[in-house]
């Protein structure tokens, strides 16, 4: 598979739930850097500390929490999702819709690293 290929099978896994499908891509040393301002900010290595401290965190404060791909950028060594997330507040009841922009990169074929850049704002004042 290519590295966009491999992308493309987590958006897919993420689409239909399937979280070991989403963390497969994810070797011991993969950073996975949650943006500065976001709820669960931080760079975490490795499937489980990111299934820990995002996914089950996201599951955890949010319904219907998702992320819609507009467009699947291939750069070769480095692929760029773009895309929306939506989700509501389990506590607050608020929703809200953030732009997002996934950064992956890999290294001789093996993901080393994913960083999020998104607008926190809209997702930050959904839980207040």
């Amino acid at each position: 598979m290519s590295n966009v290929d491999v992308i493309a099978a987590h958006y897919a896994a993420s689409d239909r739930g399937d979280l070991a499908g989403m963390l497969a891509p994810l070797g011991p040393d993969t950073t996975w850097t949650e943006a500065n301002g976001f709820p669960y900010a931080g760079t975490y290595v490795g499937p489980e500390a990111v299934q820990e401290n995002v996914f089950a965190a996201i599951g955890r404060d949010w319904k219907g929490y998702t992320f819609t791909l507009a467009e699947l950028l291939d750069a070769g060594d480095t692929v760029v999702g773009l895309g929306t997330y939506t989700g509501e507040h389990r506590e607050t009841g608020r929703s809200f819709t953030a732009r997002v922009a996934h950064v992956w990169k890999f290294s001789n074929g093996s993901l080393t690293s994913f960083e999020q850049i998104v607008d926190s704002v809209p997702v930050v004042e959904a839980m207040v």
